[in-house]
């Protein structure tokens, strides 16, 4: 089995073909994954620039286009390459790109699609009409949970006799440590040390957060909490909250920007991962938690719920419900989970392995149909 993933983000032309796989990691991730079901896999990359490469037995292809021409125009040179290569299926990351999809559905007809949802939303009603022919070229659609179709059924986007898989949106490599010795190289603390990785925006709300810390601590006086982001549009605000509240003063610790590298570290050191995201495509430091052995207590949204087996390995509070959080986080102080349960999970469902057989065992899905269709 040959399966091409196609990324038509193009890619930051300052950006030479290592650093964008460096910078750009779910995109080897994923591809790396596949290959380790025993699944050929070749990446086409939009670019700037053209440039073929090997890395760890995958073939990238960086294919250069022009961002004012026409979808049918790029997708000319993408068709021309799938057809070179010999590939039997296609995965389109992302599901907003309905023209480039159904140009290449008009010009490779037989090419089975498989597009994969990467925190895509449904369009403005103006537009649907384009999704709606492109999503229909595609033979399947990949969500990290299959709640998340649902909007797309309902706005009438996803034909019903289109395939829909459950696969999580990229596996991660993250492995357990010693958490003394995280400790001492990160600096974190806290009894229990709570970890924050994300944005400081209204859609992650970080504010109902510090709402359930503040009324946890009367329970847990030795809690702390330490936040990575990078974009910080409520950074001001959780300032001012912070330095009103003598609960929150002092325990509450803005680490700013922090290298993907250096996330291990203090994954490995932290007792508990707190997110209040409103809405993920996956969530990816959930999955890192779950790497590292780190209990989630995160919102009760359709991706947490799939990374966390329904809450089975982590805490789930409504969205917005400080009070509900301030219990969880009780609740998790109170009945720890084991960490090396939390890593078999993470090995079973969420691993490269894992999230490898399960892309096999979807494009076998669709290959199969493909050719029950054409006889």
């Amino acid at each position: 089995m040959h399966v091409a993933q196609l990324n038509l983000i193009r890619a930051p032309q300052n950006r030479d073909p290592e650093e964008v796989l460096q910078d750009w990691h779910s995109l080897p991730d994923i591809a790396e994954s596949v290959a380790s079901a025993g699944v050929r896999v070749s990446v086409i990359q939009s670019a700037a620039y053209s440039h073929r490469m090997t890395r760890n037995d995958i073939d990238y292809y960086f294919v250069q286009t022009r961002p004012a021409g026409s979808a049918d125009q790029r997708s000319a040179g993408y068709a021309r390459l799938l057809s070179e290569i010999g590939a039997e299926l296609l995965h389109v990351h992302g599901l907003g790109f309905a023209d480039e999809v159904y140009a290449l559905s008009r010009r490779l007809p037989k090419l089975p699609i498989l597009l994969q949802d990467h925190a895509d939303r449904p369009p403005r009603w103006w537009r649907r009409r384009r999704w709606r022919r492109g999503l229909s070229a595609a033979a399947g659609v990949a969500f990290t949970a299959l709640d998340q179709a649902q909007p797309f059924v309902s706005a009438g986007l996803l034909d019903r006799r289109t395939r829909l898989f459950a696969i999580a949106e990229s596996p991660s490599r993250f492995t357990p440590g010693d958490k003394a010795s995280a400790r001492r190289a990160s600096g974190l603390f806290g009894d229990p040390c709570l970890l924050w990785v994300g944005h400081l925006n209204p859609g992650k709300d970080p504010m109902a957060v510090l709402d359930g810390v503040a009324a946890a601590v009367r329970q847990l006086p030795g809690l702390q909490l330490w936040c990575c982001y990078a974009s910080a549009a409520l950074l001001e605000a959780m300032r001012r909250r912070i330095d009103r509240d003598p609960l929150l003063a002092g325990r509450v610790h803005l680490l700013g920007r922090v290298a993907h590298a250096q996330v291990q570290e203090l994954m490995r050191a932290a007792d508990l991962f707190v997110l209040g995201s409103h809405a993920e495509s996956c969530g990816y430091a959930v999955m890192e938690a779950l790497a590292c052995g780190v209990t989630p207590v995160v919102t009760d949204i359709p991706s947490f719920r799939a990374l966390t087996g329904d809450g089975r390995y982590g805490q789930l509070w409504p969205c917005g419900d400080s009070a509900q959080l301030a219990q969880r986080l009780i609740l998790a102080v109170s009945q720890p989970l084991d960490p090396a349960a939390l890593r078999a999970h993470f090995d079973a469902t969420l691993s490269l392995s894992a999230v490898g057989r399960r892309w096999a065992e979807a494009y076998a899905q669709m290959l199969a149909c493909a050719g029950t269709a054409r006889r």
